[in-house]
């Protein structure tokens, strides 16, 4: 039988070589190459899987149960509750509210269900500090500080959870091998014992991940794919909201959001995101617009604001917060050509207000309008909201979910909705008192905007 064989593997990527390499030819990241010691397994030896195939017809669907976590936005993200069996990988920057929102869910899981918390980074009083800050109390509750994957293991085999909660998978190693604490090895070894844990005892599992200096989830890029959901944490630090994203979901959607505001008392709930926003939405200025995207199932209405001003570089600068800026420059390329505007001459600072990002193009009117409103210094009635894609000649095309769109801008007290002239059937209902007024090109909002009147 042949020896163990030594390796050395990126910790950042992931790449492999047979000798230390100082700089990764994969990622061009300098030192991240550590040594580790894979154990051979003769071919002979290795067992044979008893697993045989099936028939697709023979085969029958598997009924999964899932538990609500007490937080209607975590839930709507998970695709309706957390499924049994299920492995989710929670990221996010550090101090963005991972822990706390962790710690939150544990006190209505442990109302129904057994929750294991394990932690390598804190200790059990500063965890038992936390949770009487957040309130939570829970009998069925256990907390566990350990880096040892063994023994994390030994303990769930003894306690049998429901619900198992690791923060976080970097801090867990096995002394079966040899790599530091963190290395790509350590952390794909420990994820992958505990995706088999969970899948053999119908455990849930929250697992706790880094992020790298990149902004992306840090080690080995396999954990994603052997994950059942990915989740990612975002928000700035100096801004009390956090909005949790899935980039990954077998068990529902990857287009759902989940709208959150930090708190004294930990992770508040924003159940209607755009009342929040609209709230301080200024009166009677230009170069605001609202407008409407889609998250999955839920239609969101954020504020667009667009500053026009007189350059004074010799090339004008294009700033953009919340928006793709290649986006922007089209639009405002568009607008030049087919509207004669010289925002050539002019620096323009594009922001969506409450740190939404938008990027559906049924966002085009609504920004195109903010321009234009900007350049003009025409105001734009705060009853007014458009949306729709607009075209490289200047065309409104036809959007999606249209009727979704509509009851939201009619619940939150719009009364004129601008949309392209195609979604306009008779199937599309409003109050007599709110008016759909459809446009087949950007020339046509020009009517929809006033002359700027002194602010009071």
């Amino acid at each position: 039988m042949k020896g163990n064989k030594t390796t050395f593997v990126c910790r950042e990527c992931g790449a492999t070589s047979i000798k230390w390499i100082g700089r990764c030819p994969e990622c061009m990241e300098w030192n991240t190459y550590d040594e580790i010691t894979v154990p051979s397994v003769s071919a002979r030896s290795a067992a044979r899987s008893e697993n045989k195939a099936e028939k697709f017809s023979e085969l029958t669907l598997p009924t999964y149960m899932r538990s609500h976590t007490g937080m209607n936005e975590l839930d709507r993200v998970l695709g309706g509750g957390l499924v049994d069996g299920s492995v989710v990988l929670l990221s996010g920057e550090p101090g963005i509210g991972k822990s706390t929102l962790l710690m939150q869910i544990c006190s209505e899981l442990g109302k129904t269900r057994k929750v294991l918390y394990v932690s390598g980074e804190e200790s059990k009083g500063q965890l038992k500090l936390r949770a009487e800050r957040l309130e939570i109390t829970g009998e069925t509750l256990y907390l566990l500080t350990e880096t040892d994957t063994d023994s994390v293991l030994a303990e769930c085999d003894r306690l049998k959870p429901d619900v198992i909660i690791i923060d976080s998978i970097q801090t867990l190693s096995s002394e079966r091998f040899t790599s530091v604490q963190g290395s790509v090895t350590q952390v794909r070894e420990s994820a992958m014992c505990l995706i088999a844990y969970a899948k053999k005892n119908s455990a849930a599992v929250f697992l706790v991940g880094h992020v790298n200096k990149e902004g992306g989830i840090s080690g080995p890029k396999i954990l994603e794919h052997m994950v059942d959901a990915v989740l990612y944490f975002e928000g700035e630090r100096t801004n009390s909201y956090r909005i949790i994203r899935a980039i990954k979901n077998r068990f529902g959607s990857t287009n759902e959001i989940g709208v959150f505001e930090m708190g004294d008392k930990g992770l508040r709930e924003i159940p209607n995101p755009s009342e929040v926003v609209m709230a301080e939405r200024p009166v009677n200025t230009s170069g605001s617009c609202a407008g409407c995207v889609m998250q999955g199932t839920r239609p969101i209405i954020s504020e667009i604001q667009a500053l026009v001003t007189k350059t004074a570089y010799p090339s004008a600068k294009r700033t953009s917060d919340g928006f793709d800026h290649n986006r922007m420059s089209l639009l405002i390329a568009v607008l030049e050509k087919r509207m004669g505007l010289k925002f050539y001459e002019n620096d323009v600072y594009l922001n969506v207000a409450g740190g939404i990002h938008l990027d559906e193009p049924s966002a085009d009117l609504s920004i195109a309008m903010a321009l234009i409103s900007g350049i003009t210094d025409k105001v734009i009635s705060d009853e007014i909201i458009a949306f729709g894609e607009i075209g490289l000649s200047g065309e409104v095309r036809a959007v999606s979910h249209i009727d979704y769109r509509v009851k939201e801008a009619v619940r939150l007290g719009f009364k004129k909705i601008i949309l392209p002239k195609k979604n306009i059937t008779p199937a599309l209902k409003v109050p007599d008192d709110v008016q759909l007024i459809g446009v087949s090109n950007i020339y046509q909002v020009l009517a929809h905007m006033t002359t700027k009147a002194p602010n009071e």
